[in-house]
């Protein structure tokens, strides 16, 4: 059955979503239906492709860790090496903490994010169409055009930022740093913490949105060009795959530095 553009368009903006509806646990055939599942529905598809992508850096690294050598490195090694390298390094010049974590954890960032984002270089109706003929009817398969995916993430970065600020500065250091900045003085302690509670809780904020956001339109983008014929298609599609070659490694590349940034400031124990 031939779709409309905007049922088109629609179709591959909606998750595949599972939740309770009606009093039975089901997967939404339409918007309204997802919607209608509420806050603890499952975007399945965003669960499976990331949960691939997250499997698929596990298994490469490991593999390169266990088969590498001293001689010539495959062009995998290679890779893998200039990736720990350039994250140690930006580690190295932006932490000004001791933690075992922030490296390995900057690293899994980058390169999670990276792949995620990476599956928009695939043809914007190859999975979706494959998954369609596996009798899936909606398949997003970028997770990082989903903001539960970006979110959660973010949330993540928050939890350790409030954990490792506790840690190095203790409770009542947290409070006071809270209380006592940008002004010292105990009749603007409201005022201060509205400003550092602010600025504390817009920090998963600006992580989640700014990555969803670019990931959203650029997918966006591609629906578009995917409406055109078929000679326009491939003169378009081209010229904006090349672009998302910056934009991909770009947004992982941010994600991943002010992570590394809010969390040096949380282990500053002044």
């Amino acid at each position: 059955m031939a779709q409309s553009s905007a049922e088109y368009i629609q179709h591959h903006l909606q998750n595949l979503t599972f939740g309770k509806l009606d009093g039975t646990w089901q997967f939404a055939e339409t918007a309204e239906q997802a919607q209608a599942m509420g806050f603890w529905a499952i975007h399945v598809d965003t669960m499976a492709m990331s949960l691939l992508m997250g499997f698929l850096f596990l298994f490469l690294f490991r593999r390169v860790a266990v088969k590498a050598n001293e001689g010539v490195p495959t062009g995998l090694q290679g890779f893998v090496e200039v990736v720990v390298e350039f994250v140690q390094n930006m580690v190295r010049d932006t932490f000004y903490g001791r933690s075992s974590l922030i490296a390995p954890l900057a690293l899994t960032i980058f390169m999670w994010i990276l792949l995620m984002n990476s599956l928009k270089w695939i043809p914007i109706d190859v999975i979706p169409g494959l998954a369609a003929a596996a009798g899936i009817p909606n398949f997003k398969y970028v997770p990082t055009a989903d903001p539960n995916a970006t979110f959660g993430i973010s949330i993540g970065v928050f939890f350790l930022i409030v954990f490792y600020s506790i840690k190095i500065k203790g409770v009542g250091g947290f409070a006071k740093e809270l209380s006592f900045t940008p002004f010292k003085h105990w009749s603007l302690i409201p005022f201060n913490l509205f400003l550092e509670l602010l600025g504390l809780l817009t920090k998963p904020l600006s992580l989640a949105l700014r990555l969803f956001g670019n990931m959203y339109a650029g997918e966006v983008v591609f629906i578009l060009i995917a409406l055109l014929p078929f000679y326009v298609q491939w003169a378009l599609y081209g010229p904006w795959a090349i672009f998302h070659i910056l934009v991909i490694p770009l947004q992982a590349f941010i994600f991943m530095v002010l992570s590394i940034v809010y969390l040096s400031a949380a282990h500053e124990s002044h």
